[in-house]
């Protein structure tokens, strides 16, 4: 057990998320979504957690163990074309995963991980919209070149942060 990753996850709380991201930066965010998926087929969806709780924590769970459960709560893989991707940041950790349903995954790849890791550097200097509102974007541009936007379609899930 890491006693570093324990006493953040301890010490992060719901407070911690209200300021990195007050109303007006979940707001930017949802813009940001909307706004490119506007340009394709795709869905993204943004969720952010304060930290894990303390079963999770002795169990090793890790971000990515995390991102995978939020996925599916969320039902980011009920799209009609699988082309659903989440965004998760772990704010304690400072880790952001992303999870890409089979339909956006199979035409992605390592493009996912340089993304996360833009949005690292920019949450270690403390800069959490630019952050996230700059990975929205990458993702929508991957997902134009895949999914380019179709007449008639329809936005398949919410806009709006999920704060968990």
């Amino acid at each position: 057990m890491d006693l570093g990753r324990t006493f953040r996850h301890l010490f992060t709380t719901i407070w911690s998320v209200r300021r990195a991201f007050p109303p007006s930066s979940l707001d930017a965010i949802a813009r940001a979504i909307k706004d490119t998926e506007a340009t394709h087929e795709g869905q993204i969806r943004f969720a952010v957690e304060h930290a894990l709780d303390l079963s999770q924590l002795l169990s090793g769970r890790s971000a990515r163990e995390r991102a995978l459960d939020v996925f599916s709560q969320l039902r980011v893989w009920d799209t009609q074309h699988n082309n659903g991707v989440l965004i998760y940041l772990l704010l304690a950790d400072r880790d952001v995963e992303i999870v890409a349903d089979r339909g956006a995954h199979a035409h992605a790849g390592q493009e996912w991980e340089a993304i996360c890791r833009r949005m690292e550097e920019r949450f270690a200097r403390g800069d959490y919209e630019a952050g996230v509102v700059e990975g929205v974007r990458a993702v929508g541009q991957h997902l134009q070149r895949h999914f380019p936007a179709q007449r008639g379609g329809r936005n398949e899930l919410p806009d709006q942060p999920v704060v968990l």
